[in-house]
């Protein structure tokens, strides 16, 4: 293994034992003071979800949640909504592409509810190991 990626595999297990000892913050009860840089870790109570890296959190996090984020935007409830209406395979044709999805109104209300999902969601952030 390459020395350069087994130092950075070693920062791995450390950064997430700071990220899970912070309390989780409610998505919709943000702080008004939050980090521009971090990793972040959307949760529902012990299943842990989506983890990001970011230089600007509020933004990221509402390009994640608000309404009318689109398919490139909110790509965590995108790939959310693809589950709950059993759509996982990607397409690179037109038909099945993700702007045809967000067309289909079945899909479209899967994602609009997996917005909504993200924001109810658990927050963590943790400030190291971002460069």
């Amino acid at each position: 293994m390459d020395d350069a990626f087994k130092q950075f595999v070693e920062t791995l297990h450390p950064s997430f034992l700071r990220l899970m000892q912070m309390s989780p913050l409610k998505m919709s009860a943000l702080p008004k003071r939050l980090p521009e840089k971090c990793i972040y870790l959307l949760s529902e109570g012990e299943n842990h979800l989506y983890v990001g890296r970011t230089r600007r959190l509020r933004n990221r996090l509402r390009q994640h949640s608000v309404a009318g984020a689109q398919h490139n935007q909110a790509v965590f409830a995108f790939r959310l909504a693809r589950e709950m209406t059993g759509r996982l395979t990607a397409a690179y044709a037109a038909e099945g592409s993700r702007i045809a999805l967000s067309a289909d109104p079945q899909f479209a209300n899967a994602f609009k509810q997996a917005k909504a999902r993200v924001r109810n969601m658990d927050l963590r952030f943790e400030l190291r190991g971002i460069t």
